[in-house]
């Protein structure tokens, strides 16, 4: 039985046919030097320019980088769940294929990983040579996810990360989630998670693929994995807990209106029919919606035991596997 690989480096790549080339010579070079098994997972999320004839190109001169291939642009997240499913190495790097990334921090983020047994150590880029327009609001988002999720890291969003390959082959990535893979791993028992200073590069080739709505999208997919993280096995408790406090708010007011009308009917003083009252259309508002909430909750938890996520993309040609 072949001895497994030290390290799988997964590399999505959406048109940087230019940066590849020398992106893959700078692994082999750092690999070669440590003494380090190794393969290169390059991930071409429907790129449009020459990535994926450069890829075969450089998989028929290294036998160490294999391509995958997807039929559009999925998007950063499925690049990696994908790469995840593929990987074979005891340590599973991550970066991107931009030259942003230093492929130098390799070594000491697997020693990380083998010697003081992290599940998952991220990469801090203290120094970034980014605009100012994305480091701001990158800190932002970086603080409020620590504070929902108790992790400690200064940057949740940076692509140099290593883990465990136990820990790739137990989660699952998919929309934008990529930015939280920490908060989805700690949600999964993984939660020995570390942090290391890694150097970031200027941008040598092309131009940044993400724009400012990355931001607005980020926030809303902060409350989406917090949401599923926590309620994905359970729906039940966080719909039949508004259905309940719904449904109750309704019947209370629904009670109120009808006592204050027997009162006044009792003691002969004039009163108000409850279709005049607003009270009374809040009311009935309030026990729809209750009843409507613990609908949805009764289909979720059918929906769960039924079915688990397990999210698929349409590869169309790989090479060197």
């Amino acid at each position: 039985m072949p001895k497994p690989l030290d390290i799988s480096v997964i590399v999505p790549a959406y048109n940087e046919e230019e940066s590849i080339t020398e992106l893959n010579e700078w692994i082999s070079r750092v690999m070669t030097k440590h003494g380090l098994s190794y393969e290169i997972l390059l991930i071409d999320d429907g790129s449009t320019d020459g990535t994926w004839a450069k890829t075969i190109e450089l998989s028929s001169i290294n036998p160490n980088l294999k391509g995958l291939k997807f039929n559009r642009n999925h998007g950063k997240s499925a690049a990696l769940n994908t790469g995840f499913q593929y990987a074979s190495g005891d340590v599973v790097i991550t970066m991107d294929a931009d030259l942003q990334d230093n492929p130098e921090e390799i070594p000491d983020l697997h020693k990380m990983i083998m010697d003081e047994d992290y599940d998952i150590v991220s990469g801090w880029k203290k120094k970034r040579h980014d605009p100012i327009g994305k480091t701001i609001p990158s800190r932002f988002f970086n603080s409020v996810t620590r504070k929902i999720s108790g992790i400690k890291l200064h940057d949740f969003n940076c692509g140099l990360k290593a883990y465990k390959n136990v820990v790739v082959k137990n989660i699952n990535v998919y929309g934008e989630m990529h930015r939280y893979i920490p908060v989805i791993c700690k949600w999964h028992g993984f939660g020995k998670i570390g942090e290391k200073v890694v150097r970031h590069q200027a941008r040598k080739y092309g131009k940044t693929k993400f724009g400012f709505e990355r931001f607005i999208t980020g926030f809303l997919d902060l409350i989406s994995v917090t949401f599923v993280s926590k309620f994905r096995k359970k729906p039940m408790h966080f719909f039949g807990i508004l259905g309940t406090l719904s449904f109750l708010a309704g019947f209370f007011i629904t009670a109120f209106i009808i006592s204050q009308k027997v009162w006044s009917i009792y003691n002969n003083e004039p009163f108000r029919d409850a279709v005049d009252q607003p009270l009374f259309y809040l009311a009935l508002v309030a026990i729809i919606s209750g009843v409507q909430l613990f609908l949805a909750g009764f289909l979720a938890e059918m929906y769960t035991m039924a079915n688990e996520r397990n999210s698929q993309y349409l590869l169309i040609d790989k090479v060197g596997f």
